[in-house]
């Protein structure tokens, strides 16, 4: 079973930043996807940005620029470095996981207000 457990999440002013991490844990394949996913309230969820085992890398156009995805294989950790956050950017966001199975975290609220 695959578990994976966000952290860093929380309220930042707009054009500040952060950082937010994810465990993965369990019998997860070499050869994988992870990356993160948000949900907006009263909107579907949608992709931000996934690396896969190689290292390449895939963004939604309303990141691009200002988040940078990266992972830590031998530790089963990505991360998310969000800069230059909008108000538009809040939403509760997931890590996820995917080989011959996908997997998603709990989610962590990142919060972008003055």
């Amino acid at each position: 079973q695959v578990q994976l457990v966000e952290s860093g999440g929380g309220l930042v002013q707009p054009g500040g930043s952060l950082r937010l991490s994810c465990a993965a844990s369990g019998n997860i394949p070499s050869s994988n996807i992870m990356g993160w996913y948000r949900q907006a309230p009263g909107k579907e969820r949608e992709l931000v940005a996934i690396i896969n085992s190689g290292g390449i890398t895939n963004y939604t156009d309303s990141v691009k620029g200002r988040f940078t995805v990266s992972r830590d294989s031998a530790k089963n950790m990505v991360y998310l470095q969000m800069n230059s956050l909008k108000p538009e950017d809040t939403a509760v966001y997931y890590c996820y996981v995917r080989a011959i199975f996908a997997a998603w975290g709990q989610g962590t609220l990142v919060t972008v207000s003055s």
